[in-house]
């Protein structure tokens, strides 16, 4: 059986979220995937972007370099990873605009038993992580996708909060991570591993 194929699809205006698709990233090779990391477009003004140093910093030496998702890439991956951060409980704009353009996609069948997981980052513990993963997924019903969360099928997912619907951190301020990064790498890490396991078996069931 050939590998599979794992799109790490994110948003990230302080670099949170590209945080978390490093860790993913690594996992899903450990497990013997091969990984596209991807970023969507950004919407937001320029000026928003220019009036947050941490945002503009990111977004002209990390985001840059980063690749831009197509669906072409929905299309190679098996597996597919979400990381967002939260805007008001729901998934960004960014994001969902990428969403919306998967139509021609979904209509062909060509989204059917893709493998998902979704990972997010708020300002405070019960900022809407849950409710943003979930936002997410109700997309993905829809594709017809197969969701694989991490639940608690390690006890890796309590050190980093214990959400079992996708790892989530809290950021302050400053948008850094107060969770201990050892505990959410290996939170991520799991997550990974397990989305990329669960495709193994959907593409060997497949073949």
């Amino acid at each position: 059986m050939t590998n599979v194929n794992l799109a790490i699809i994110f948003y990230s205006s302080t670099g949170t979220n590209y945080q978390l698709t490093q860790w993913a990233s690594e996992g899903a090779r450990e497990a013997g995937a091969d990984v596209k990391v991807l970023k969507v477009p950004e919407l937001a003004p320029q000026e928003v972007i220019d009036s947050n140093p941490v945002w503009k910093h990111y977004s002209e030496e990390v985001a840059a370099c980063v690749p831009t998702v197509s669906l072409e890439d929905l299309e190679w991956a098996d597996a597919i990873i979400f990381s967002v951060p939260t805007r008001f409980g729901n998934m960004p704009s960014q994001m969902k605009q990428f969403l919306d353009t998967t139509g021609g996609l979904w209509f062909n069948g060509k989204l059917v038993n893709k493998v998902v997981s979704a990972m997010t980052s708020a300002q405070n513990p019960h900022g809407g992580q849950e409710a943003t993963i979930l936002s997410l997924y109700t997309t993905m019903h829809h594709w017809g996708a197969i969701i694989a969360t991490p639940s608690y099928t390690d006890p890796v997912i309590f050190g980093a909060g214990g959400n079992p619907y996708g790892t989530s951190v809290t950021v302050d301020q400053n948008g850094k991570m107060i969770e201990d990064f050892s505990a959410v790498q290996a939170a991520v890490k799991h997550q990974a591993k397990r989305t990329v396991t669960v495709a193994e078996w959907v593409k060997k069931g497949n073949q």
